[in-house]
């Protein structure tokens, strides 16, 4: 495992302890200890990742601050609209598109594409990829601890399609993703199996501004059908661009991060990195 991908795990454990413990305040050397390092190797790690320090850092993951957060989007979104500009306006977001694949290549499970895949390290541990000559159809973390199926699952929904195992393509896109040109942001596309509702859920996850938060029941506002905050879950859950398709930013409306496939505290750091991000701005 690379160096990267160890300290994210290190990382990972960290946040997890102090979300439990955040009440008793533990200094930096009994979190250093949970994750087996001096106390001075662990802030710096912690620094670099995320720039602040590990106690700030969880402060963002409060009921309180997570409500104030789930206010503000309702307030940013509005104004985006009202102005003619998306949250991909922001200097920390990417240029994202979504497109669906035709009906044929819907039926056909995507019989006569070409997708290349791969696995690299991330900022939120490793993560599988796959991409087509039209996009990206496929981002996922993966927890070593788990059942390794991402890529059965994955073969099994595009059956018919020619799957590539060719990492130095896909490693471009993860520096695209992950690694973006803040000041000549390149656009990715997405392409993507899905109902015409789940696409629209989908689409209005990208108009969640990076560092903030929604709720299911924001999301079904904003696409028009207020009562159908149950499917929004449903759509949300189904999502198969992580990140890119930022499910992780949907929280309950009462201020609890709730579910994540790819695991609470995965989503408790992908949530706070991006909030101290927005700090920097």
């Amino acid at each position: 495992m690379s160096k990267e991908l160890v300290n994210y795990y290190r990382i990972e454990k960290a946040i997890g302890y102090l979300t439990e413990n955040f009440k008793e305040q533990p200094d930096l050397d009994e979190i250093a200890k949970k994750v087996y390092m001096s106390s001075y190797h662990f802030q710096r790690i912690f620094t670099d990742w995320v720039g602040i320090s590990p106690k700030k850092f969880i402060k963002y993951l409060t009921l309180e601050y997570l409500r104030t957060k789930i206010a503000e989007t309702e307030n940013m979104i509005d104004a985006a609209e009202i102005v003619g500009l998306s949250s991909q306006s922001r200097v920390h977001d990417l240029f994202v598109s979504i497109e669906g694949v035709s009906p044929q290549q819907y039926k056909t499970a995507g019989k006569g594409l070409e997708i290349f895949y791969g696995y690299h390290a991330s900022p939120f541990g490793l993560c599988f990829i796959a991409v087509t000559e039209k996009g990206i159809c496929a981002l996922k973390f993966i927890d070593e601890e788990r059942t390794r199926n991402e890529f059965e699952l994955f073969s099994q929904q595009w059956q018919f399609a020619d799957l590539v195992h060719k990492p130095d393509y896909t490693q471009q896109y993860i520096k695209k993703i992950f690694q973006p040109d803040k000041t000549n942001p390149e656009k990715l596309n997405l392409l993507i199996q899905g109902t015409d509702f789940q696409i629209k859920v989908w689409e209005a996850l990208l108009k969640i501004p990076f560092g903030s938060v929604s709720s299911f029941q924001q999301i079904a506002q904003l696409i028009g059908q207020p009562e159908a905050a149950r499917a929004v879950g449903s759509a949300v859950g189904k999502n198969s661009i992580l990140y890119l398709i930022p499910c992780h930013r949907i929280i309950s409306g009462d201020g609890t991060l709730g579910n994540y496939h790819f695991g609470k505290v995965r989503k408790q750091a992908m949530i706070g990195w991006e909030m101290s991000k927005t700090k920097f701005l």
